[in-house]
């Protein structure tokens, strides 16, 4: 399976490192919209290519993976290189999954290509598991904790904040909280409820702390609704403490069966990942290999996780499967 990468980021970066320890995948080039000359890869092989040449690739690259940001790269591209490639993305603005499906769905089947959307862990792993345990236990309730980790959205916001010269911001689920969902109590929780936010900043010089704390806790869709808590630290501090971008999280149900529903179950799925770039890479990775594999099978448009036979993720065969997994 011949790969392109789109985008250079955490994300590209994570995905080129996964292709290394996957023997079916070989990276054969990565597409920028910077200057093609300015970029020093890890592979050895790939071509680092100016997006304005990605259409000449088009008989060269078996799937092509997204790695541009939800809120304005990915709405446009994939639509636009789904009449191209089979694409993978990891759209994850999941009020406005239902219409990226639809655009991509449409280009996709224009292109008689395989376009599989919002992969990686929320949405994608964690979805997958909101399902099935919704689909076992009709009678319940759902719960997802993120965290502890890196908001890498939250984290920009407060380095645009005036004053501000760096900063990271985690995500921390509240333990009485997620306690009580797994004590089978079915709380009605608020977002203030279920997580809070720690803010670690460096401040740029003269700057008042006492402002800067202010202006951050009472942003408006970042940190209002939630218990927030501003550190100051030093640049220093920062690099050495908060330089990776771990994350992670829990999707809980819990349910009842029974004539009288007396007996109580409780599903839960968990990661914890040092760097949420590379896991997602990873997860891309796996839904490639999918969309490969339908590709060649003949079907054509959107697809998401829900859409996936788990054995199209795997490099083994069905009947390795069987033997060794099932």
């Amino acid at each position: 399976m011949k790969l392109g990468i789109l985008g250079y980021g955490n994300l590209g970066r994570g995905v080129e490192s996964a292709v290394m320890q996957n023997d079916d995948v070989e990276l054969k080039a990565i597409f920028t919209r910077r200057d093609p000359s300015t970029l020093t890869i890890n592979s050895k092989t790939a071509k680092v290519i100016s997006v304005d040449e990605i259409e000449k690739y088009k008989e060269e690259i078996d799937v092509l993976i997204l790695c541009g940001g939800s809120a304005t790269d990915l709405p446009e591209q994939t639509p636009k290189y789904a009449k191209m490639f089979n694409v993978i993305d990891s759209f994850d603005t999941h009020a406005k999954i239902p219409e990226h499906f639809q655009n991509v769905d449409r280009a996709a089947k224009e292109g008689k290509k395989i376009g599989i959307i919002s992969t990686g862990w929320d949405p994608g792993l964690f979805s997958l598991n909101r399902m099935y345990a919704n689909a076992i236990l009709p009678e319940g309730s759902d719960y997802t904790f993120w965290g502890r980790g890196v908001s890498q959205g939250h984290s920009d916001a407060i380095r645009r904040v005036d004053g501000v010269l760096d900063a990271k911001q985690y995500t921390v689920p509240v333990q009485k909280a997620l306690d009580s969902v797994k004590n089978l109590e079915n709380p009605n929780l608020t977002t203030r409820q279920k997580h809070t936010r720690e803010c670690y900043v460096v401040l740029k010089e003269g700057a008042d702390p006492k402002k800067v704390e202010e202006e951050i806790k009472n942003m408006p869709n970042y940190f209002i609704d939630y218990d927030t808590t501003v550190n100051f630290i030093s640049e220093e501090e920062l690099k050495k403490n908060h330089s990776k971008i771990p994350h992670g999280g829990f999707v809980i149900r819990t349910g009842k069966t029974g004539i009288n529903k007396e007996n109580n179950h409780i599903i839960e799925y968990s990661l914890k990942l040092d760097s949420n770039p590379e896991f997602t890479s990873s997860v891309l990775i796996a839904y490639a290999r999918a969309a490969y594999r339908l590709h060649k099978e003949g079907q054509t448009g959107a697809r998401t996780v829900f859409d996936i036979a788990p054995s199209y993720l795997s490099p083994k065969s069905a009947d390795e499967l069987r033997r060794t997994m099932l």
